[in-house]
């Protein structure tokens, strides 16, 4: 509960960092700090999720070790962060060739500093979780968003009033933000015990082992963030090329746009991503236990009901796309953004359902189908919004063409990876139910092409109503019944 609250609350405030960044430093430089943060987010993010897994198994797996475990994790992921954080700074002016905007190469130098920074928290992180420390883990995590989000916000602003522009002052702010963390994580865990490199102790990991063993890990994170930015890192160079010289602030002000409508539309993966936290393991034992009747009946359970709620965040948001980025960011981004939105959404929401296959693979030992069906997935909306948004106009209908691009391209993506599943289990989304979802989606964008403009005092209660809809066609259809009431009622009493 500790660590899916933090979890929450790093959720909300990441949702609340884009409107306040927006507000604090301008929509164009919001664009350039989107464009350095498709670098900056997949390494952080590889970085932690690799790092927290890898050291939480380690020390797990190390009873009465643990300490002996965290120092050999730590002589490990160490030298690795101070490798990525060289790797990207000395990557940053080549990135910033690729996308023709030479303005990112200082806010991706500083922001190498986070990823060393983080480098040696999520270790940290990592070790807690092992141990079973999770009000400790939760509070750093609370903390550390908090101070993320002060950080970027209040030294970006602070540098728009002093310099006129507020890029360079937000990753400053996030730099500050990780070096408080760092030590205070340090207070709680120690840098563990030392033992002899020759002869470590039972349960702890020799380096290679743990490299070894932490490679796959970090190689599936990147696939999925590479998968998550390369439309918007693609968009940057199209709109770039389009634009032609001197144009550069309207570059990043377009891409500050998609960046708003990514907010939104990233929302079902972040719903659904725990989903995944709970399937994977049932789906593990089950097949180490050889039931593949049980196996079956998850996978079909766990999709159903991933389907049925991503599907509730992707129609509300087709429904009501500008009234929502009218609520986080103001009309005016609203008026260029809705369209994007809309589709954005339908690709987003293939994307989350892709992340439920790929989980279900991983978890059956399929680890190198589903990093393929990753990569593929890549490889197939690099190719489309090849295709499709270099000879759009420049500005909005580029940034259609990519959502358009991602959409085409995502749920190809998932056809191919729910056929997989299919295969190897006997089920996945319930034919029936992905119909029933699809209408009520279409029921749910129908709403939105006749809905008025609404005002920031009513978009959360026509959002509310948008959801009612959706659950009650579901119900009337016979998707949602009284099996659906009864498991709730039976998860509620077990929590009581």
């Amino acid at each position: 509960m500790a660590v899916l609250g933090a979890k929450v609350f790093f959720l909300l405030t990441g949702f609340a960092q884009q409107p306040l960044l927006r507000l604090a430093v301008g929509l164009s430089d919001f664009g350039a700090l989107a464009q350095a943060l498709v670098v900056a987010n997949t390494v952080n993010n590889v970085i932690v999720s690799s790092a927290t897994q890898g050291v939480s198994r380690a020390v797990a797996s190390a009873p009465g070790h643990e300490d002996e475990a965290l120092r050999s994790a730590l002589r490990v992921h160490i030298p690795l962060s101070v490798g990525v954080a060289a790797a990207m700074a000395v990557s940053a002016p080549l990135f910033a060739w690729f996308e023709r905007a030479d303005d990112v190469v200082a806010p991706l130098l500083v922001l190498a500093l986070v990823a060393l920074l983080y480098g040696v928290y999520a270790p940290l992180i990592g070790y807690l979780n092992g141990r079973g420390r999770f009000v400790r883990q939760a509070s750093l995590d609370v903390v550390f968003a908090l101070l993320r989000t002060v950080g970027l916000v209040a030294v970006g602003r602070a540098f728009v009033l002093r310099h006129g522009s507020g890029v360079l002052g937000t990753t400053v702010g996030w730099v500050a933000a990780a070096a408080c963390i760092v030590p205070l994580a340090l207070r709680s865990t120690g840098i563990g015990k030392p033992f002899s490199a020759a002869a470590p102790p039972p349960g702890v990991p020799r380096a290679r082992a743990y490299v070894t063993m932490l490679l796959p890990i970090a190689g599936a994170q990147l696939c999925t963030n590479v998968l998550l930015q390369i439309d918007i890192a693609l968009l940057g160079r199209f709109l770039s090329g389009s634009a032609g010289a001197g144009a550069r602030d309207a570059v990043r002000s377009w891409v500050a746009i998609y960046k708003e409508c990514q907010t939104f539309a990233f929302l079902p993966y972040q719903l659904l991503f725990s989903v995944t936290l709970i399937l994977f393991p049932m789906l593990a034992r089950a097949n180490a236990e050889g039931d593949p009747e049980a196996v079956r009946a998850y996978v079909a359970r766990g999709a159903r009901l991933a389907a049925i709620f991503g599907g509730l965040l992707v129609g509300v948001i087709v429904a009501m796309p500008e009234a929502l980025l009218a609520f986080a960011y103001g009309a005016a981004d609203a008026g260029r953004g809705a369209g994007v939105l809309r589709t954005l959404a339908l690709a987003q929401g293939s994307f989350a359902m892709l992340g439920i296959a790929t989980t279900i693979l991983t978890s059956l030992g399929r680890e190198r189908t589903s990093a393929l069906l990753t990569l593929g997935a890549v490889v197939a909306v690099a190719v489309a919004c090849t295709l499709l948004v270099p000879g759009a106009q420049f500005g909005q209908a580029q940034l259609v063409g990519s959502a358009q691009a991602a959409l085409v391209a995502l749920a190809l993506a998932l056809i191919v990876a729910g056929g997989q599943v299919r295969a190897q289990t006997g089920a996945f989304v319930p034919p029936a139910t992905a119909l029933r979802v699809a209408v009520a989606l279409a029921l749910c964008l129908g709403l939105g092409l006749v809905m008025p403009h609404l005002s920031r005092l009513v978009t959360p209660v026509v959002a509310t109503a948008v959801a009612i809809a959706y659950l009650g066609l579901l119900a009337a259809t016979g998707e949602i019944g009284a099996g659906d009431a009864a498991l709730l009622r039976a998860m509620a009493g077990r929590r009581r």
